[in-house]
């Protein structure tokens, strides 16, 4: 007897061997929408490299294996490579594998897999599921490169065909605080988890380059299907942190108006504070202690100055650096974390604020607004 979903709960019955044509699923707009989980049933490489947002990774064959039969085939033709699969994927391997199909079809019933293109290992897993408990899961049509490609497609023609508003402004003026407020923006360093300065890394790494340009196409689409006509982004180079917006949606980004978010320097500062000290130690902290990152926050900020230091110049690198080595001094001794605004002050002066009155003078005949958050959520009505 097996476990089996009949629609509403699982129930037990005997295995399946019908033959039957199991169903293909190509409307990749609804797998968008309806948030629909998916089961990655390529290799860990391979969904390491990239995936998508509602994917899980339950693969037929392990690296190792994949490598095997990847080997076999080059060398003795598919199939060889295809038995040398069933042999390596047999008896309790197979049985573990199917149960893990099961679980997570327990949990998610709605759920589609795929594989690289759709086709021999999705299928297989497939029949194997239905096989053995009579669940017809469907798979992708055209698999994993097939959706990549609709999702790349689809995100510059939304792009393309929408208004989009571009928010700028001086480093720690708050840009991300204000598009939270904003139902119309894509927070695109929230998708890139990296907050876009050389100071932004969090300690939590990156999506890889794919992770990230098809959880922007899945922002876009839900952003289209929520009947949002108009595109709200912050201003960004084309790289945020290690990643870089595609260069056909970057160069739409580079044409739009841009609306200038004002702030006092003291207030700057102390946006700059909350977000880089008091929530960037306790992030790093908590991360350092599962293990989750080698370095600690001090460590990493110093490294920071480090990556800059050609911009910074060898003197202004040393004093920043003894700057945050003596408010870090301070902290420990005291608890307190105040002295980290004089660093804090030096660079925005120093660094940032040349650098933004540079790129910003680039971008003139673009500004269409300035003004404070208030100013500008009245604008933007």
């Amino acid at each position: 007897m097996v476990l089996c979903y009949n629609g509403n709960d699982f129930i037990q019955q005997e295995p399946l061997t019908v033959q039957t044509p199991l169903p293909l699923i190509d409307d990749f707009r609804s797998i968008v929408t309806e948030n629909r989980p998916l089961i990655d049933t390529r290799a860990p490489v391979e969904y390491a490299k990239g995936s998508f947002p509602e994917a899980v990774n339950l693969p037929l064959m392990n690296d190792e294996e994949r490598e095997r039969v990847g080997t076999t085939y080059k060398q003795e033709g598919h199939d060889a490579a295809v038995k040398l699969g069933h042999e390596l994927v047999s008896g309790e391997v197979r049985q573990k594998r199917i149960d893990a199909w099961i679980d997570f079809l327990r949990a998610h019933p709605d759920a589609y897999l795929f594989c690289w293109r759709g086709g021999q290992r999705s299928e297989i897993v497939q029949r194997w599921i239905y096989e053995h408990c009579g669940i017809a899961v469907p798979r992708l049509k055209g698999g994993y490169k097939a959706f990549r490609n609709y999702l790349m497609d689809e995100s510059l023609r939304l792009v393309r065909n929408r208004e989009i508003l571009v928010i700028g402004g001086r480093t720690g003026s708050g840009k991300t605080l204000l598009l939270q407020q904003i139902d119309e923006a894509i927070d695109l360093e929230g998708l890139a988890r990296h907050r876009g300065s050389a100071f932004g890394r969090y300690a939590r790494p990156q999506p890889s380059q794919i992770d990230f340009e098809n959880a922007l196409a899945y922002a876009l689409i839900r952003h289209d299907a929520a009947g949002h006509r108009r595109i709200v982004i912050e201003d960004e180079s084309r790289n945020i942190g290690q990643r870089y917006i595609p260069p056909e949606i970057f160069a739409e980004f580079q044409k739009a108006p841009v609306i200038l978010l004002e702030r006092p320097l003291d207030e700057r500062i102390e946006i700059s504070y909350q977000d880089y000290i008091l929530y960037g130690q306790k992030e790093y902290d908590e991360a350092f202690r599962r293990g989750e990152t080698p370095y600690g926050w001090y460590e990493t900020m110093q490294h920071n100055f480090k990556r800059i230091r050609k911009r910074l110049g060898d003197e202004r690198t040393r004093r920043f650096s003894a700057l945050l080595d003596a408010a870090w001094q301070e902290q420990l001794r005291t608890g307190n974390p105040e002295g980290h605004k004089i660093w804090i002050r030096a660079l925005l002066e120093e660094y940032y604020d040349p650098m933004y009155d540079y790129q910003i003078e680039k971008k003139k005949e673009r500004i269409v607004f300035r003004g404070n958050a208030e100013e500008i959520l009245e604008y933007l009505k």
